[in-house]
C-alpha cells in the first residue's frame, strides 16, 4: 500500500480537536422554493474511523445528506459540525473539500483531456506542493489502486473499473481522513463493483479513514460496521444510534 501522507491527517486532527467527525442536528434541506423537502430534520453523529453505510430508496435524501457532509451544498436549517466547528461557517469550503475529505461519485468525473496521472493531481493544485512532488504522489496512489501500468492513459482508453480506480486515487490525493462515496459502484458490472468495493474498504481500514458510503444495495451496506436507513428525508433506523 502506498504511503498516503499520514502526517496530514494528524495535522487535521490537531487543528480541529478530538470532537466527532460529523455532528448533525435538525438538518433540513429544501429545493424548488420549499416545495421539495430533501432533508426533514436529520440528527446524526459519526466518529473517527467509522464505516457508515447510508441506505434507502431513490429520493429518500441519502445523496443530499452526503452532499451536505461534503460541503457541496448548504442546509436551510439545523447545525452541521465538522470536528466541533460549523461546516457551513468555515472560511474556505474549497480548501475543506480539497484537503480534508475525499469524494467518490457514481460518475467518475475525470477530465477527458488529462491522463490518469494528471487527473489524480488535480486536487493538489490547492496546495503549494512542487510539480515533481505532485506527480510522485499521483504515481504512488495509482500504484496503490493497481494502475501503475496505466498512468499515462486518457480516460477514454480505460475501462469503467479503471476509471473508478483513478477517481479513488484522486480522492486520496491530499491524504484525507474522511472518505465520502456516493454509489461508487453504480456504473460498474458486478465483477468490477466487487473489486472497487474491496479496494475502498481496504483503504478505509489501512488508513483509518472515516468512510461514509451511500448505496441502495443492501449487500454492500451489509459490509459496513454501521447502517443508517433513510426514508422521506429522515433517518428511519440507525443500528448504532446509542453510540
Amino acid at each position: 500500500m502506498a504511503h498516503i501522507r499520514p502526517y496530514l491527517m494528524k495535522q487535521i486532527l490537531s487543528d480541529f480537536g478530538s470532537a466527532a467527525v460529523f455532528e448533525v442536528t435538525g438538518l433540513k434541506k429544501n429545493y424548488d422554493d420549499g416545495n421539495v423537502q430533501a432533508l426533514r430534520g436529520v440528527d446524526l453523529k459519526i466518529d473517527q474511523g467509522e464505516f457508515v453505510a447510508i441506505t434507502g430508496p431513490s429520493g429518500c435524501g441519502k445523496s443530499t445528506l452526503l452532499q451536505m457532509l461534503g460541503a457541496l451544498d448548504s442546509p436551510n436549517d439545523g447545525t452541521l459540525n465538522y470536528r466541533g466547528k460549523s461546516l457551513p461557517g468555515l472560511a474556505d469550503l474549497a480548501a475543506y473539500r480539497a484537503k480534508e475529505i475525499g469524494i467518490i461519485f457514481q460518475a467518475f468525473h475525470l477530465l477527458p483531456t488529462f491522463t490518469a496521472v494528471e487527473n489524480v493531481q488535480l486536487p493538489m493544485f490547492e496546495s503549494d506542493r512542487p510539480a515533481s512532488e505532485r506527480k510522485d504522489q499521483a504515481i504512488s496512489l495509482l500504484k496503490a489502486v493497481g494502475l501503475e501500468h496505466r498512468i499515462n492513459h486518457f480516460p477514454t482508453k480505460l475501462s469503467g473499473g479503471e476509471r473508478q480506480r483513478v477517481a479513488i486515487a484522486r480522492s486520496l490525493a491530499n491524504g484525507p481522513s474522511v472518505l465520502l462515496a456516493d454509489e461508487p459502484t453504480g456504473n460498474l458490472d458486478s465483477e468490477n463493483a466487487h473489486i472497487i468495493l474491496d479496494l475502498i474498504i481496504r483503504l478505509h481500514r489501512e488508513q483509518n479513514m472515516t468512510l461514509v458510503l451511500v448505496t441502495h444495495d443492501l449487500t454492500i451496506a451489509a459490509r459496513a460496521s454501521r447502517t443508517i436507513q433513510m426514508m422521506d428525508g429522515r433517518i428511519l433506523s440507525d443500528n448504532n444510534a446509542t453510540s
